[in-house]
C-alpha cells in the first residue's frame, strides 16, 4: 500500500482492512450540504430528547443511557463529550494525548464551573482499555458501536484528511502504521475487525444547564469535517474557560 507523506486537504485516509463497520448495523450519516455553519449548529431540543435514550457501553460492556453521562445524579455541572473515530484511529489517539497535556484533571479542577469529560468511540467496548492505554486517556471512555449517537447528533462520514492540525505531533505514515500494528495485535482476541467504521468522524459537544430548559442542554458543539478535524486544544480551552489565555 503506497501512502503519500504530503499533508493536503484533498488527501483521503486509507480505508484499511480493519476499519470496518461493526456487526451491530450500519447507520448512514450524511452532511447536510448547503447548511451554513452546520459544524457548530446546536442540536434541537427534539434531537436531544431522542439521543438521551440511546445506550452506550462501558469497558465491561454494560449499557448506560447517554443522558446519564452528562445529566446523571453525580455528574459535573458541565460535561464535555468528545466523539472520536474508530478505536484504532491513531489521529484521535494523538488528539487525546495532546489534549491531556493542557486540558487535564488539574485544568478542570481550576475552572469556575465544575466540568468533566467523557469520550465515546464507535467500536467494540472490548477495545476500550487498549484505547485508553494507547491514548493515555484518563477520562471515562464509552462505545457506541451502532453509531446512532453520531448519526442523530449530525456527525458525518468522511475519509478526507484535511489540513494537518496543530495537535498532530506524528507524521501520517507513522500514525497509519501504528494503527495497523494495533489492529494486528488484536487478531487472537477476535477484535481486529471491531474497531469501528473508518468513515465515521466525530466532534465535541458541551452539555450544561440552561435557563430555558430542564436539565442540561448543548451550549456549544463542533462537528468534524475530516478525519483529523477535532477542535484545536487552545480553542477548546477557551470554550471551557473564556478567561483562559491558552
Amino acid at each position: 500500500m503506497a501512502i503519500s507523506t504530503h499533508d493536503t486537504a484533498t488527501q483521503t485516509e486509507p480505508a484499511l482492512f480493519y476499519e470496518v463497520s461493526t456487526s451491530c448495523g450500519e447507520a448512514k450519516s450524511k452532511d447536510p450540504s448547503g447548511e451554513v455553519n452546520f459544524q457548530n449548529q446546536l442540536p434541537s431540543a427534539e434531537t436531544l430528547q431522542q439521543v438521551a435514550r440511546h445506550r452506550v457501553l462501558d469497558r465491561l460492556g454494560k449499557a448506560h443511557r447517554f443522558k446519564d453521562l452528562y445529566d446523571g445524579p453525580d455528574t459535573a455541572d458541565r460535561v464535555l463529550v468528545i466523539f472520536v473515530r474508530h478505536f484504532f484511529c491513531g489521529s484521535c489517539q494523538e488528539y487525546l494525548r495532546s489534549l491531556l497535556q493542557v486540558i487535564n484533571p488539574d485544568f478542570l479542577s481550576r475552572l469556575p464551573v465544575s466540568t468533566s469529560i467523557a469520550v465515546i468511540g464507535c467500536g467494540d467496548p472490548g477495545l476500550i482499555d487498549i484505547y485508553a492505554s494507547k491514548s493515555g486517556c484518563d477520562f471515562p471512555i464509552y462505545a457506541d458501536p451502532t453509531r446512532k449517537l453520531y448519526t442523530d447528533l449530525g456527525m458525518t462520514t468522511s475519509l478526507a484528511l484535511g489540513p494537518r492540525p496543530e495537535y498532530m505531533r506524528k507524521g501520517m505514515v507513522r500514525i497509519v502504521m501504528e494503527s495497523i500494528w494495533q489492529c494486528l495485535k488484536q487478531i487472537p482476541s477476535g477484535l481486529a475487525g471491531k474497531g469501528g467504521d473508518s468513515r465515521q468522524i466525530g466532534g465535541e459537544f458541551l452539555f450544561e444547564a440552561s435557563h430555558d430548559t430542564e436539565g442540561k442542554t448543548v451550549t456549544w458543539c463542533h462537528r468534524m469535517k475530516t478525519t483529523r478535524d477535532h477542535t484545536e486544544i487552545p480553542a477548546l480551552a477557551q470554550v471551557l474557560n473564556p478567561q483562559s489565555k491558552h
